[in-house]
């Protein structure tokens, strides 16, 4: 009968694992006697307990790491790291995207066993903020190694380059399906203080505040708020910038489109002056409608500059004169305006068949002298 031998320090033995214990595993190999597993040498990460990672029954490779008389101490953690290297290195060359258990979370990251101690600093977990690291221990995450150092005992990995990687991914696919011109659903991811960033289909695409509606808006927040479900309009896509642009304006019914009845041409309306330049006036007849009255418009009297005589805000009267509504535009005539004006006074005093012998001036007094101004 051939007398069992023991072991040599750094062999690798295939060994089952017979018994578990609180610190330790009892493991048989075909030797004198069982061995001995400690719990500090099953993994590259902390472990409470043996049997979270083990099991009776459980065929394991392992290597001899001491040998006094009838004890044999073996590692499991010692043949992991042997295999890891070679792996994690062929890894890191193919940006190989793969799953790892979080063990534990340490000051400035979190800790993973890939056959060694991989590390996940808190700048590489995600692409967002992480206000709690903690919530990720015994998650399951998708990493990629960005880092093997095999003298320094260090690996690093990174989640947020996945994230990164499948950004590009949907991109790529959101692109090939949405068209310029096609009316779309998206979600308000945020908003800045010109717009709205619009998840559609994966990737985000901008609403400028210029965009959000027909109506007069200083910021995104009278308009949307973030988690809104929104119907958009795709205006470009820029592939080299990834930019996308939308509008959400391009698809309601614009002011042209409701025009006020009483906005023809001849009428005199009410408006609002927004707008000053040199050559005249723009004023609001409608929310949303504006029209120009030419700086030769505006008074009886020759003005260089309009704001020689109005005020942004000043409410006025205006004449229609013409309508364009292929071209959205609108002419219009604060002078004649006020003509219109006194025509209509004039006819509220003289009557076809009247004669008085009073002298128009008297009938009107002051009402004459403010349009000659």
């Amino acid at each position: 009968m051939v007398e069992k031998v023991m072991p040599e320090v750094g062999e690798i033995i295939s060994c089952v694992v017979e018994q578990i214990e609180d610190k330790q595993a009892i493991v048989g190999f075909g030797g004198k006697t069982d061995g001995i597993l400690p719990i500090k040498e099953i993994s590259n990460v902390h472990i409470e307990n043996v049997n979270e990672v083990l099991t009776v029954g459980q065929e394991i490779e392992l290597k001899v790491i001491k040998v006094e008389e009838d004890t044999v101490v073996f590692s499991k953690r010692a043949v992991d790291s042997e295999k890891a290297w070679d792996v994690l290195t062929e890894k890191l060359a193919s940006k190989e995207v793969f799953e790892v258990i979080i063990t534990e979370q340490v000051n400035g990251g979190l800790i993973a066993d890939v056959g060694v101690r991989g590390f996940i600093p808190a700048s590489l977990v995600s692409k967002k903020f992480v206000e709690d690291l903690a919530a990720f221990k015994g998650q399951s995450l998708e990493v990629v190694v960005e880092e093997v150092d095999r003298e320094k005992n260090r690996v690093i990995l990174s989640h947020k380059a996945v994230e990164q990687l499948n950004e590009v991914e949907n991109r790529r696919k959101a692109y090939s399906s949405i068209q310029v011109g096609q009316v779309i659903e998206g979600k308000v991811e945020r908003l800045t203080n010109f717009g709205a960033f619009v998840n559609i289909g994966g990737v985000d695409g901008l609403v400028h505040v210029s965009q959000m509606s027909h109506n007069r808006i200083s910021k995104p927040e009278e308009a949307v708020a973030v988690g809104d479900t929104v119907k958009v309009k795709v205006l470009s896509i820029d592939t080299e910038t990834n930019r996308i642009a939308l509008s959400m304006k391009a698809i309601q019914p614009g002011p042209w489109d409701q025009l006020n009845s009483k906005i023809t041409t001849g009428a005199v309306v009410e408006g609002t002056v927004r707008r000053l330049t040199n050559f005249g006036a723009f004023v609001e007849v409608q929310e949303g409608i504006e029209g120009l009255v030419h700086v030769s418009q505006i008074a009886d009297k020759h003005i260089k500059n309009p704001n020689e005589v109005l005020a942004v805000g000043q409410e006025v009267k205006v004449k229609v004169l013409e309508i364009n509504q292929s071209e959205k535009r609108l002419s219009l005539s604060i002078k004649e305006a006020g003509e219109a004006e006194l025509q209509e006074e004039i006819s509220k005093y003289i009557q076809p068949s009247e004669n008085s012998g009073f002298q128009l001036s008297e009938l009107l007094g002051d009402k004459l002298n403010k349009f000659k101004k």
